[in-house]
């Protein structure tokens, strides 16, 4: 199927080709019609699946030749976002699909000046895409009216709810009118969710292109056992893979994403963080930088990421795992997108075994294990109190992969591009130390995530 298949008028078909779109991904096939067809809609789809343009696409044609022109323009549209990077990303979408449409269309979030966007309202706009926050404090001075709404899109709804946005957006929706089409777009469908959903969604049609949480196949996951005191510098050495040329690595916590980018701008790694305690123009500039690969690496906290859009990502990295599993989903579903393919390296330590647990439980299968990547050695500094609670937490076997691209010979830590994950066969590795041999022989002959801790629980005791 095309877009001109999809009944696509010509000044939007123009500028796709532009673009180099010629193809509609499986939720824009199923979506637009149902937009063009007047029907309220609930799109379930993960992230990098064409969600921006399934929505914008319909907007774009049911508007055109049918607004006002000038500063008599009435806002017909409004895109409600959780974050800034998000918000741009989706203006950009806008202006590069409906740049032969005369349609207009601004962008307003917190975090900068508010000239330059009330200017953009008073000369007038069709479309307006905007983050909570600035948005009501735009309709409070009184630059924005919602009366003349024919189109609400709220966009990655779920994060909208982690963010504790609910309590802005119950504030926006009486101000909505109730004759209008509502796009709900979520890339998972958890139960709160769904409640939302119901609220505001009048007969909708339902899309869910992928199953529930599920991840992108072209994504390969790895999973990397390693103390919380040398993530660090297992992250350097595998950064020092020239072959990993655009690797985006998740913090839980803003602080954590500053410490971890330090630590490789003094390891010579081209670095750069973004987080909410980062100016916007410093975030942007960040951002920039990556996109355009004059930074190879970009630390990110999740609420910042949302709006990270890069069709050749080649690395995902979760320093930390995250606390929710879905977000798990968020985060490597940055990387394969546009039909590439990507990886997903995260880093475990004894402490993060149930969230790896709740992962793996999501997911519906075991994410394998790299071996002898010689970081996995624990000092016996603290080791009883750190592994006591967490031995049985693991899950109970392994997802077990072909060695890779390197002899059991060689004790040096792995740096290649693809790691290499359990496998039993081959002789014991030659280590630089006597500790890490042992080490690497008990790791590598473990029956599941759990054993392995267990054993480092003896060793220790």
């Amino acid at each position: 199927m095309t877009f001109k298949e999809l009944n696509i008028i010509e000044p939007i078909l123009k500028a796709l080709i532009q673009e180099g779109y010629t193809t509609p991904t499986p939720i824009q096939q199923e979506a637009i019609p149902i937009i063009l067809d007047d029907s309220d809609i609930l799109g379930c789809a993960q992230t990098g699946t064409g969600k921006t343009a399934a929505f914008s696409i319909p907007i774009l044609q049911k508007l055109y030749g049918n607004v006002k022109q000038g500063r008599n323009k009435e806002i017909k549209a409004l895109v409600l976002t959780p974050t800034r990077e998000l918000a741009i990303q989706i203006g950009e979408s806008f202006a590069a699909y409906g740049k032969y449409t005369s349609l207009k269309h601004t962008v307003v979030f917190g975090g900068v000046g508010q000239r330059p966007q009330t200017d953009a309202l008073r000369s007038g706009i069709d479309i307006l895409i905007a983050t909570p926050g600035r948005l009501l404090d735009l309709i409070n001075q009184g630059y924005i009216n919602l009366k003349t709404i024919d189109f609400f899109v709220l966009d990655e709804a779920d994060r909208m709810l982690d963010m504790g946005f609910i309590h802005d957006i119950k504030r926006i929706l009486p101000l909505l009118p109730k004759n209008r089409q509502t796009l709900f777009f979520s890339a998972t469908m958890p139960q709160e969710i769904a409640f939302l959903a119901n609220s505001i969604l009048s007969n909708p049609k339902k899309v869910a292109v992928t199953p529930v949480s599920s991840t992108v196949d072209s994504i390969d996951q790895y999973i990397y056992f390693a103390e919380k005191k040398t993530k660090t510098s297992l992250l350097i050495n595998l950064l020092n893979d020239k072959e990993k040329e655009s690797v985006l690595v998740f913090s839980r916590t803003k602080h954590g994403a500053d410490k971890i980018a330090k630590a490789l701008t003094q390891a010579g790694i081209g670095t750069e963080a973004i987080h909410g305690n980062k100016s916007q123009n410093a975030r942007q500039n960040a951002l920039s930088k990556f996109k355009s690969h004059s930074t190879r690496v970009l630390i990110a906290t999740d609420i910042a990421a949302r709006g990270i859009d890069i069709d050749q990502l080649s690395h995902v990295i979760n320093y930390d795992l995250p606390e929710v599993p879905e977000t798990y989903v968020h985060r490597i579903g940055r990387t394969g997108r546009a039909g590439y393919g990507g990886v997903a390296l995260s880093f475990c330590d004894p402490e993060e075994m149930p969230q790896l647990k709740g992962i793996q439980k999501l997911l519906g299968k075991q994410i394998s294990i790299v071996r002898d990547h010689g970081y996995e050695t624990q000092s016996s500094t603290g080791a009883k109190a750190d592994n006591r609670n967490y031995s049985d937490n693991g899950s109970r076997s392994e997802n077990r992969s072909r060695s890779e691209g390197r002899s059991h010979s060689d004790s040096r830590p792995r740096t290649d591009s693809r790691p290499r994950t359990d496998s039993r066969n081959g002789s014991d590795s030659r280590s630089r130390t006597a500790a890490v041999s042992t080490e690497k022989k008990e790791f590598r002959g473990s029956s599941s995530t759990g054993d392995f801790w267990r054993k480092q629980k003896r060793k220790t005791a």
